[in-house]
């Protein structure tokens, strides 16, 4: 049902939101939309906030997200709202289907919700119309809402707030004659898993600074290809968390809609290994 919801709502978007052929910036410089909420990438946050205002307008975005693993699913659904380039708000409901680990731990729930609320605020430059990257200080609230398997696992807390700095600069004809898009993310952070494993735990129950890093090329105006990378804390003894791995494919036909699919490896996943798979994403913009 919430799948449906999403799906028409989305439809109606592209149908009626006639309003994005007078949004003023250049088409997918709003990024796409993270599993946290974000503009960004996949699994990286970037500078940009997200849909097409400029300095005179808003906008904002609603993404259906999904990730299988094979072992595990996500799925997310996600808004957020922009103003005049400068602050972006966001919301991101996430659902982890764990059948396999409940099965393992032989315990009942087999699933994990956690809700995000985000903010990020644009600090300085440009994305291409300064000689220095565009800048921005984000942040995220979670709360995990299913904290018995978390709590099983060592994580201490059912909450945490991540903080992260993003600087992200697309190079007009940067490589090869083709837009370059460059982005790194410093993330502070205690997050299990995204804060779906909860936050903290045995082996450590501080935030650390940890690196994300992001980069794509336009084939022409339509179409991005890159890849990302992002750190993961090691909290836990139960369970061993690895560094992720995307590769993705970003289609954006026009400033309504875009399409991003992509190859994840996840590494361990809550004594799972080789947790490689496959992510889609679709985003309305307005």
């Amino acid at each position: 049902m919430r799948v449906r919801y999403c799906v028409l709502l989305l439809m109606a978007l592209c149908g009626t939101a006639g309003a994005d052929s007078q949004r003023s910036q250049l088409l997918a410089t709003g990024g796409a939309t993270t599993l946290e909420g974000a503009a960004g990438g996949g699994i990286v946050p970037m500078a940009v906030l997200s849909g097409y205002g400029t300095r005179e307008e808003q906008g904002g975005t609603v993404t259906a997200s999904h990730v299988s693993t094979g072992d595990y699913s996500l799925s997310v659904l996600g808004a957020s709202w922009s103003w005049r380039n400068r602050v972006e708000l966001s919301l991101a409901e996430q659902r982890l289907s764990h059948q396999p680990l409940s099965e393992r731990l032989g315990v009942g729930p087999s699933s994990i919700r956690q809700r995000v609320f985000g903010a990020k605020v644009r600090l300085l430059g440009d994305l291409i119309y300064t000689r220095w990257p565009q800048l921005s200080l984000g942040v995220q609230h979670k709360k995990n809402r299913d904290f018995f398997v978390p709590s099983a696992a060592g994580a201490r807390d059912d909450s945490g707030t991540d903080v992260y700095l993003s600087a992200t600069k697309l190079l007009l004809g940067g490589l090869a004659g083709r837009n370059l898009l460059l982005n790194a993310t410093a993330r502070h952070s205690k997050a299990n898993q995204l804060g779906l494993v909860g936050f903290g735990g045995d082996r450590n129950n501080d935030a650390e600074w940890l690196a994300e890093a992001s980069a794509g090329v336009f084939i022409n105006r339509h179409w991005l290809v890159g890849a990302e990378y992002r750190q993961k804390p090691d909290n836990l003894s139960f369970i061993r968390e690895d560094d992720w791995q995307t590769a993705f494919v970003g289609w954006f036909p026009n400033k309504q809609i875009s399409v991003v699919g992509a190859y994840v490896d996840l590494g361990e996943v809550a004594s799972f290994p080789d947790q490689t798979g496959w992510y889609l994403s679709v985003q309305g913009s307005f």
